[in-house]
């Protein structure tokens, strides 16, 4: 093979950043070109910045100032954007900064991880990292503030380091550790890395079954590693939160709860399945199923076969537990994006290995080329689609959960207690007292957050003078927006939420009386 067309010449990490760049500004752009100004397609990722500003400005890990809590699923994002609020950046560019170098990475991480596997076929390189991050899903997640691509870059990290920890000599016994520590980063990203993370060490287990002091050895120096990171994460939950993880694991649970008993777990996990397959991906579903099949015979390196089968496990069980225990698929499947990179890598490479079975030249050279052009057409088509839903979700939070944010700081007496169950926005734009209906901040509404005469009864106990939720959220509060305990004084009148279909953001005063 000529130098030129090394696999490694392809992995220059200024490139895949400038790409990332280029596709994360796009969507920017598309955001702040139609009505909407630029802003973020989540209400979470305001919560992100209340802590992140309260940690920089006043040294507190809190939502809301002088109440420490547990209630960042993401510590690790939380703190990366408070270095912006200390250097003084203008949070925007700080958020988007590290959204776009997060993607940058995972793209080129798993074009690494894909050169591992595969050190022979260099083009699988820039087909399986391009696809990571051109993906209209992780093109999304890149520039919506959350932690979704750095979850990802770890993740598909850990998976990195794990193949090439055991290829080294035994004194580089730190490899194990880094896969361990990284294994850690993980975890404070978000708690579903616990998953991935069990699964390294039972591959791990399995890898070195038959040498068990290397096993022992390798668990013991991954452990020591996630420690370092674990314990101090964990203690900190406990002591602010009575519990050892942050209080959205257990609050959005609580909140879904009925799902599991509305839909059979079969039905469930297809939904989940269905999710990241939306877009040009679903093309890579019978590469998909072809590369794990063909994994399990010698017909490969063992680095691809272990190197496949543990990202095909990973997308499986990540999508199982969800399954299981949050069947939710809404903001385009966000709790499912971060494992469509491994659907990829496993996609495509099993896809190269299935075209490769055709045996007509003449065909082959029909069916390669087409099948490479509809997936680069499919996918500029879904980028495009993406780009317009970004603009719409962005919209629909400055719209609704920024403007009420907005109201309810200029037009509200100081002081006054304010119940909110979208506490994002609010926690950023405004300087009152809040109380959290959806138990982020406050775990002790997690046990009755689906009871609305419970709910009303604490925000009357706490003496809360105004409350603020969607009245079309759930049965719950539809039954509350009924209450003649809550006046209705301000409503967002944003149209595009009323062209769904649904109920715009509304401020209730409350009012002394009885439930009904």
């Amino acid at each position: 093979m000529r130098r030129g067309l090394q696999p490694s010449s392809g992995l220059a990490l200024p490139l895949w950043l400038a790409a990332a760049a280029g596709v994360g500004i796009a969507f920017l752009l598309a955001a702040g070109s139609g009505l909407q100004a630029t802003g973020f397609p989540l209400d979470d990722a305001w919560i992100h910045q209340s802590y992140a500003r309260n940690l920089a400005t006043l040294g507190q890990w809190a939502l809301v100032p002088g109440q420490p809590s547990a209630g960042s699923t993401s510590p690790l994002w939380s703190l990366l954007l408070s270095l912006g609020y200390f250097l003084g950046v203008p949070y925007p560019g700080w958020t988007y900064g590290l959204g776009i170098l997060a993607s940058g990475l995972a793209g080129w991480t798993a074009a690494r991880l894909c050169r591992t596997m595969f050190p022979t076929r260099g083009w699988l390189v820039w087909l399986a990292g391009l696809g990571c991050f051109l993906e209209w899903h992780m093109a999304w997640a890149a520039v919506s503030g959350m932690e979704t691509s750095l979850f990802t870059w770890l993740a598909l990290l850990a998976v990195y380091l794990w193949l090439v920890a055991d290829r080294q000599p035994p004194a580089s016994a730190n490899r194990w550790a880094w896969v361990g520590l990284v294994g850690g980063l993980l975890v404070l990203t978000r708690p579903e890395g616990l998953l991935l993370v069990a699964l390294i060490g039972l591959a791990t287990g399995w890898q070195l079954r038959r040498t068990p002091r290397r096993w022992i050895s390798a668990w013991l120096v991954m452990a020591v590693g996630l420690a370092l990171t674990m314990l101090p994460y964990l203690l900190f939950h406990y002591a602010t939160g009575g519990l050892p993880l942050p209080n959205t694991f257990y609050a959005k649970q609580q909140e879904y709860r009925a799902l599991l008993e509305l839909y059979p777990v079969w039905q469930r996990w297809l939904t989940m399945l269905g999710t990241p397959l939306v877009g040009a991906q679903v093309l890579l579903v019978p590469g998909f199923v072809y590369g794990l099949v063909r994994c399990c015979s010698a017909s490969e390196s063992l680095s691809a076969r272990r190197g496949m089968v543990l990202l095909g496990s990973w997308f499986l069980a990540h999508l199982t537990l969800y399954a299981l225990r949050l069947p939710v698929v809404y903001q385009h499947g966000r709790y499912e994006m971060p494992v469509i990179p491994a659907l990829i890598l496993v996609g495509v490479t099993g896809t190269a290995q299935l075209l490769e079975q055709i045996a007509q030249p003449r065909l082959a050279n029909l069916v390669k080329p087409a099948t490479l052009a509809a997936g680069g057409l499919l996918g500029l088509a879904f980028l495009v689609i993406g780009a317009q839903a970004y603009a719409a979700d962005v919209g629909f939070i400055q719209g609704e959960m920024v403007a009420t944010a907005r109201w309810l700081d200029e037009q509200t007496p100081p002081g006054s207690l304010i119940a909110v169950h979208d506490i994002g926005a609010v926690s950023y734009f405004t300087r009152h007292p809040l109380l959290d209906l959806a138990g982020l901040v406050s775990p002790q509404v997690i046990p009755f957050m689906t009871d609305p005469v419970q709910l009303l009864d604490y925000m009357q106990t706490q003496g809360a003078a105004y409350a603020a939720f969607f009245p079309d959220w759930s049965s719950a509060y539809r039954q509350l927006a009924a209450d003649r305990r809550l006046e209705p004084v301000n409503t967002t009148g944003y149209p595009w939420t009323l062209d769904q279909g649904r109920a715009n953001l509304t401020v209730y005063r409350l009012k002394a009386g009885s439930f009904r």
